[in-house]
């Protein structure tokens, strides 16, 4: 039994140390500050230990019938000292543990803007707002806890070795005492780290929970799913509540030990000295001064007791911030690159190219697309038409280098993609989302997002081009309104990632069905802008919608992750089954494309 709890607890060590190395991880740049913490920490204590002596000295003085004058300016001197002394200690590591927070918050942000997309998807986009949010939080009193923990042991030994000064009999009767409340204490310390470590994780799970729902709160209303929602996402709640009040019942014990330890402590203590100073084996003033050190240990062990357990939280939450240091990032730009693009590109030679393609989004995952071929003129519109998991988004996940191929490669001005780095890459495409998601700011800064120097004079080209400009004249901020304001509908949101994307002409403009949302005036308009980009440039589009591909000129169609055919609207519809299918279905009846090119 006791070798299966050696394991146990060198196996709870091994956890334990890599998570305490990454706590120590963000504390080391601010070492000189921890250590002229711990050094004010020290001149703290130093004041305070010798205030009992000082008041033993002025009972001594008193009993004496000499002047007073001296040991209570002393007296009031260490008072002065300790208080000053213990206020810039605080300050200096209030200032510290935010810093720390800061520094450990904006890791995380820059981790994850790096990382793979497909790692960042993987997680609940919640959960990935608490690490950075909540879980740092911990860092906070983590950060002073170390300095706390040192300064709490260096005042207990110091107390010990002056209450042993003073009375050695009184002084193995307090260690009896504190030895029993530290070893109550270290048995519950595991089960904090544990509770606390559950209740992190759920915390996660409720965030990534909540906001997924309230993402897709319209669909929850319509569905009538309220109730049913709102009771799973209580249920994680209720997990979090069970681990918090968990870790608050064991930390509630070790306190109330801790206390009534002490407490028992000092009545024994007076006791005893009682009992030794009616037969003149100590001075009142000697026992007086021994009970103010009985009372200045409730200090130390109370810091103990809680630099302790937020050390405990930190290392747990510096466990879950280690998780997310572990997502894959992209990589860095080759050594050896080359310009962004040809100062004069061959129109004869395709913009992208794929050459037997494999890709997969997971080890363990079926292929998603298998060995494609495909070209992309320097000009012109390229339709991807295929039923759901065809594998037509996946192309232009490896087209952005969100995925990386498994086997063969793209080609980039007949390059290869590994010898660009990924912003070079990204620097040639345009791409709007099929859920067209806006970031966070202004029309303005939507429309900038790409090209943060673009001009208004540009802004309000691809407005017109989109045929949002009256629409955003009409706005009382203008370019000024914030989209999370209701005035923005969703087809208009869908415009201006449109627009954003034509802000400037890009070598290959990527659509998923950019038309999707928006009325069938509008729609035309859109069309011509993708027939005058396609005229100068490279339009590559994902169509759920059948209008979308009667003008391009060519349409690939997918199936099973593979390219099943290629040629233009009528050569399909005369060769190909299903296309034909395609096409019945969101029925659109094979003259049209003869009308459309009257």
């Amino acid at each position: 039994m006791e070798h299966i709890c050696s394991i146990q607890g060198m196996e709870s060590s091994n956890r334990a140390l890599p998570r305490l190395r990454t706590l120590t991880s963000f504390l080391a740049p601010y070492r000189r500050t921890m250590l002229l913490g711990l050094g004010l920490g020290l001149a703290a204590n130093a004041a305070g230990l010798a205030t009992p002596m000082v008041t033993k000295w002025v009972l001594d003085t008193l009993g004496a019938g000499g002047s007073m004058a001296r040991p209570i300016g002393v007296l009031l001197l260490l008072v002065v000292l300790g208080a000053a002394v213990g206020l810039w200690q605080w300050r200096l590591l209030g200032t510290l543990a935010e810093h720390i927070v800061l520094d450990a918050r904006t890791a995380i942000v820059r981790h994850y803007f790096r990382a793979r997309v497909g790692d960042l998807q993987r997680r609940p986009t919640g959960e990935l707002v608490t690490r950075a949010t909540s879980d740092t939080q911990l860092l906070r009193e983590a950060s002073s806890s170390i300095v706390g923990l040192v300064n709490a042991g260096i005042a207990l030994v110091g107390t010990l070795v002056l209450m042993g000064v003073l009375d050695l009999f009184l002084l193995g009767c307090t260690i009896a005492a504190v030895l029993v409340v530290a070893a109550v204490m270290g048995a519950l310390m595991p089960r904090i780290a544990a509770a606390q470590t559950a209740a992190q994780e759920s915390m996660g799970r409720l965030g990534g929970a909540l906001e997924g729902a309230l993402r897709a709160v319209r669909t929850v209303k319509a569905s009538r799913a309220e109730a049913r929602v709102t009771e799973r996402i209580v249920a994680d709640a209720r997990q979090v509540a069970t681990h918090s009040v968990r870790s608050a019942v064991v930390t509630a014990s070790v306190w109330t030990i801790a206390w009534t330890g002490i407490q028992l402590a000092v009545i024994v203590i007076l006791g005893v000295g009682a009992w030794r100073a009616q037969r003149d084996l100590l001075e009142i003033s000697s026992l007086i001064a021994f009970l103010l050190y009985v009372f200045q240990l409730m200090g130390p062990i109370t810091e103990l007791t809680q630099n302790t357990t937020a050390l405990q939280a930190g290392i747990a939450a510096a466990g879950r911030i280690r998780e997310v240091e572990s997502m894959a990032v992209e990589p860095a730009a080759p050594a050896t690159t080359a310009t962004a693009r040809p100062a004069t590109p061959d129109p004869d030679q395709p913009v992208l190219e794929f050459r037997r393609v494999t890709a997969r989004y997971g080890p363990d995952a079926p292929p998603a697309v298998r060995e494609v071929d495909l070209v992309v003129p320097r000009r012109g519109h390229t339709a991807i038409v295929g039923p759901s998991g065809a594998g037509k988004t996946t192309l232009f996940s490896l087209v952005l280098r969100f995925l990386e191929p498994e086997h063969g490669q793209l080609l980039l001005d007949g390059r290869p993609y590994a010898t660009y780095g990924h912003d070079e890459v990204r620097s040639r495409l345009a791409y709007v989302e099929q859920e067209t998601p806006v970031v966070p700011g202004t029309i303005r800064d939507n429309l900038r997002f790409t090209h943060p120097d673009a001009s208004d004079e540009e802004i309000r080209a691809v407005l017109r081009a989109v045929r949002l400009d009256e629409k955003v004249d009409s706005l009382p901020e203008g370019l000024d309104t914030l989209l999370s304001s209701t005035e923005v509908s969703g087809g208009q949101r869908q415009r201006i990632a449109l627009a954003r994307a034509m802000l400037r002409t890009p070598d290959v403009l990527l659509l998923d069905e950019a038309t999707a949302q928006v009325d069938g005036l509008t729609e035309a308009a859109l069309q011509e802008c993708v027939r005058q980009r396609a005229a100068v440039g490279a339009v590559v589009t994902i169509a759920h919608r059948l209008s979308t591909v009667l003008d391009a000129d060519r349409i690939v169609v997918m199936e099973n992750g593979r390219i099943r055919t290629q040629g233009t609207h009528a050569e399909l519809l005369a060769s190909d089954d299903l296309y034909r299918r395609l096409v019945e279905a969101l029925r659109i009846a094979a003259e049209e494309p003869v009308a459309v090119g009257a």
